[in-house]
Formats: structure tokens, sequence, C-alpha cells
């Protein structure tokens, strides 16, 4: 009877053993895959949730999320699209614990930088309203984009563009904020 119990005992712990180190490599694997989770992985994941993201001095935007790039995210902002540098973005509220996989590599979403996005407004004359970091703004249009700068011209479009050109600015992608369609 002694034998039996003992040989029981050592396989208990044994068994215990194995659960414990199973735990600790299930737990080890989580926090390396986590590891390799980008904030745009989770928010690819939230598109059409409704978010709140703070950029610094340029304050709150709450919107739903319409698109995500590799380094700017689309909310729509009371009817109107925010376009927000993911590097300016301090926090972001209301997003879940959910992740989306990386784009594939040679999928055009993966392409969509920030400089393209701007490129896009450049190219449609959009008038925009940018804020910066600091929490300057000025509403104008935004006339060329180059590898990491934007030049925009204040004032709305309809004033000429030589009466613009006396207020271009050409603001670094890293000093954007916030650039909302007017």
């Amino acid at each position: 009877m002694r034998w039996e119990e003992l040989f029981a005992d050592l396989e208990a712990q044994l068994e215990e053993a194995e659960r414990a180190e199973h735990q600790a490599e299930v737990a080890d694997r989580t926090r390396r895959e986590l590891a390799r989770v980008r904030l745009v992985d989770r928010l690819r994941a939230a598109v059409g949730s409704s978010l709140t993201v703070v950029v610094g001095a340029a304050g709150r935007v709450r919107g739903r999320l319409v698109d995500v790039g590799p380094d700017w995210l689309l909310l729509q902002e009371d009817g109107r699209d925010a376009l927000v540098p993911v590097s300016a973005v301090t926090t972001v509220l209301g997003l879940g614990g959910r992740a989306a996989g990386p784009p594939r590599p040679a999928s055009v979403a993966a392409r969509l930088t920030l400089g393209t996005a701007l490129r896009g407004l450049v190219r449609d004359r959009a008038t925009v309203r940018v804020t910066t970091v600091d929490g300057a703004d000025w509403t104008g249009t935004l006339d060329r984009v180059g590898a990491d700068f934007v030049d925009s011209s204040e004032g709305p479009v309809d004033e000429g563009r030589d009466a613009r050109a006396r207020g271009v600015r050409s603001v670094p992608f890293a000093a954007l904020a916030v650039i909302r369609a007017r």
C-alpha cells in the first residue's frame, strides 16, 4: 500500500510540474506575440468603431474610425474627415483588445503612407484646417508634399494662388497633428 501511495504522489507532482511548465510556456508565447502587435494593427481591427484620439496640444478628435494606413488614421468627425498621423497620437480611448494581422506587404493599403494621403488632398485642392502638435492651426490648402514635409497656403482657394502664397508654411510630417477637411 505504501508504494502505491508514493507512486500516486510522485505522479501527481509530475503532472502539476508539467501543468505549471505548460502555463509558463503559454504566458511566454502570449507576451512574445503581443510584443509584435503595433498600434495600427489594433486600429485596423477597430475600423467602424467610435474612438477618441488625443493628439497632444491639438486636443481630442472624436469620431468613427474610417480607415487606417501604415502611419495614419482617418476619423469621421461630425461629418468631416480628420486625418491624424499616428506619430502625433498620445492616447486612443475606446479601442478594443483585438488586433488585425499586418497587411500583406504587396497590398495597396500597406503602401498608402501619410505622404500619399496628403498628395490626394493636394490633387483635390481641398480646403483643410491644419493643426500642428504645438496647437497652432490655420485654414488653407495643401500645395505640395515632399518626402517628409507638406507646404500649406493659408486662406481659401478662391483668394487666388498669389494672395495665398504670402502665407505659405512648410510643415514637417512630424509636426502635423490633425488635417481636417472643410
